[in-house]
């Protein structure tokens, strides 16, 4: 069997739903079979804020549950990108919102960018879902969790009012992952 631990920092700011999208990750990663650890951080504000949610993802036992230098870091604004591209590892995934980040504290091997907010605001008539399209295209870019898992992920954790206009974002979310391997 080979070995393996991948760690994800979900960032952003507060309101962009980036811990909801942290535990529909841990989630599905779960249902997979996999061990994994979930944990967030977030500023004294509701909204505006500095917040993060890390997925540590394993087949084994999880010694230490902290998420150190990411294998994918999604950064939805400078802010993130600023204080968390330095712990990326050296061929780690870099997922960017082209449409806040402008600047890139140094140069980054991998790197995706894609405007989710505005695309996501065109496409499904509200930017709420922006976490759903983005966690869909990491988890797309990343290979870590199969779609039917996802999908079952996000009916199990997401209110049910919005899980329809939710799996729209995440069909959206692996287009726009698909489009940016071409």
């Amino acid at each position: 069997m080979n070995l393996f631990r991948k760690e994800f920092r979900l960032s952003g700011s507060g309101g962009q739903g980036l811990i909801l999208a942290g535990i529909v990750l841990a989630k599905a990663a779960t249902l997979e079979g996999y061990k994994v650890t979930q944990t967030q951080s977030f500023g004294p504000e509701s909204r505006g804020g500095k917040s993060r949610s890390d997925v540590v993802i394993s087949n084994t036992e999880i010694y230490y549950p902290e998420a150190q230098y990411f294998d994918y870091l999604l950064a939805l604004t400078q802010e993130a990108s600023d204080s968390y591209i330095y712990d990326l590892k050296e061929n780690g995934l870099l997922m960017i919102d082209s449409g806040w980040v402008k600047n890139l504290g140094m140069t980054v091997n991998n790197i995706v960018e894609c405007g989710f907010t505005e695309i996501t605001l065109e496409k499904l008539g509200t930017s709420l879902p922006t976490n759903i399209v983005s966690l869909s295209a990491i988890v797309r870019a990343s290979n870590i969790v199969s779609e039917k898992s996802l999908e079952k992920a996000i009916r199990l954790i997401i209110k049910p009012n919005i899980v329809d206009l939710n799996l729209k974002a995440m069909k959206l979310g692996f287009e726009l992952a698909d489009l940016s391997k071409n």
